[in-house]
């Protein structure tokens, strides 16, 4: 992952990749650094009016974040290597930044994360920002789990997050080879 500064006057843009295991996915941008990847009925999705104008899905960053996604579903990638814009507050951006550090397959818990931040006391605070991560998947929220091992929260469903852990603990590939383009 490489976050970007936000480009001052950027446009915003999206395009839509249909067809995925866990439905379609709404990519946005700010001019080339990708800014939010939405599922549908996902809590905490902003506006569609906030997502700009539709954008040819072949243009950057969108080409390059639907071919990873895709290859994501195919088991072939296990760590997004994409130009994101990531907003939020200095805290927000500090869980999210250590989400990615959580190795591909593995889970940790709130508290496990607010330890690793070096703020012991603030499980609640690590599961509220994890709550507004802007780009589920690439930014793996999903891989957050409660101090007992159980699934809690998920801005794109329980459904959807088990599915995603499963995924990732198996070699079976939820986006065969050829699928979706």
């Amino acid at each position: 992952m490489t976050v970007h500064t936000a480009e001052p006057g950027a446009p915003v843009t999206h395009t839509v990749l249909d067809g995925t295991p866990v439905g379609p996915l709404t990519l946005v941008a700010a001019g080339t650094a990708l800014t939010g990847l939405y599922m549908t009925d996902q809590r905490h999705r902003p506006p569609e009016e906030s997502f700009g104008d539709p954008a040819d899905p072949g243009a950057p960053p969108f080409a390059a974040a639907i071919a990873q996604l895709r290859a994501y579903f195919r088991g072939e990638l296990t760590t997004f290597d994409l130009p994101l814009t990531l907003r939020g507050t200095p805290f927000q951006r500090r869980v999210w930044a250590a989400l990615c550090t959580i190795p591909y397959g593995e889970t940790r818990s709130y508290g496990q994360l607010a330890e690793a931040l070096g703020v012991p006391t603030a499980a609640r605070a690590v599961g509220l920002a994890n709550g507004r991560n802007p780009v589920g998947i690439i930014v793996p929220c999903h891989r957050v789990v409660g101090a007992d091992g159980s699934l809690t929260g998920y801005g794109g469903g329980l459904d959807r997050k088990r599915r995603l852990l499963a995924f990732e603990r198996t070699d079976e590939a939820l986006f065969p080879a050829g699928a979706c383009g």
